[in-house]
């Protein structure tokens, strides 16, 4: 049985697609089928079965899978043990992140990690909280950075760092201080989208002080912090979002920061990984060090 077929079955597994294996780990797709084939002609089982767009496992391939992680994560340990150095440890290490921790805490950590693992490699998507928690379910990152809990028996969160929401205006915007959250619902709003971290902190803050997120006049919906900011900055409308993402914009006078009475609740940014996947070496001294990467 050859390890890099069963490498690429993982990655059929994970993405639960033959084209997006390929795509990931850089092959034509006609290549990750014949090494599928050839996986399956010298077990003689069928390890998929194709149901509309997406590869299935069989009963088979569900066991060859558990069996795979094992084999791949011995190979990892036994290259180890055969290099002088831990920073001759090479890899990729695959994270979603949400659009703050993506944008301001990943770049920092990533720096880090690599002084002293130099041949470490990062694959980094982004997107919203609730979409990184899914990719770390489905095992197709090894582990996500985000701004909100999603609560399941899968999932370990290890807190990274505290922070918490404040007001952003243009410059051109007089707001009176200090600021009321009732004053908020007089002015044009830009809104993270539902999925995100910060949406959420501010639908329970708002839910706490006993207004309904329909009186914010909302006039945009964004998947992006930075265009969010943008937006904020040409004056269409303020916002909230994170003080560690509204903190350099302020600094340089491009748009002015408020912090709100009552608008207390703090949060936290958490690496999350999936306990039931087994883990790469260098994933996991990326989730070990996380902590200390900040």
């Amino acid at each position: 049985m050859d390890l890099h077929q069963l490498y690429v079955f993982t990655k059929v597994v994970e993405h639960k697609s033959f084209s997006k294996a390929a795509e990931d780990i850089f092959l034509s797709q006609s290549t990750v089928s014949s090494h599928i084939q050839a996986l399956e002609k010298t077990l003689n089982v069928q390890l998929f079965d194709r149901v509309g767009r997406e590869s299935i496992l069989t009963p088979h391939g569900e066991r060859l899978y558990q069996w795979a992680l094992k084999l791949l994560l011995l190979k990892d340990q036994a290259l180890m043990d055969l290099k002088q150095g831990m920073t001759e440890l090479r890899g990729m290490i695959r994270v979603a992140a949400s659009s703050v921790p993506g944008q301001f805490l990943l770049p920092k950590m990533v720096k880090r990690f690599r002084e002293d693992y130099e041949n470490a490699m990062f694959h980094i998507s982004q997107s919203s909280s609730k979409n990184v928690v899914e990719k770390v379910l489905n095992g197709s990152v090894e582990v996500g950075v985000l701004g909100e809990k999603y609560e399941s028996d899968k999932l370990h969160y290890i807190p990274l760092l505290k922070e918490k929401l404040v007001l952003i205006s243009a410059n051109e915007r007089n707001i009176t201080e200090p600021v009321k959250i009732q004053e908020i619902l007089k002015f044009p709003f830009i809104m993270r989208n539902t999925d995100s971290g910060t949406n959420a902190i501010l639908e329970r803050v708002l839910k706490k002080h006993k207004i309904s997120k329909d009186k914010l006049n909302t006039i945009a919906y964004t998947d992006s912090s930075q265009s969010l900011i943008q937006f904020v900055i040409q004056d269409i409308g303020i916002s909230i979002i994170s003080e560690i993402a509204a903190r350099d914009y302020a600094s340089q006078n491009r748009l002015k920061m408020y912090e709100i009475p009552g608008f207390d609740e703090e949060r936290y940014f958490y690496l999350t990984y999936n306990i039931h996947k087994t883990q790469s070496i260098l994933a996991k001294l990326f989730i070990e060090k996380a902590a200390e990467l900040l």
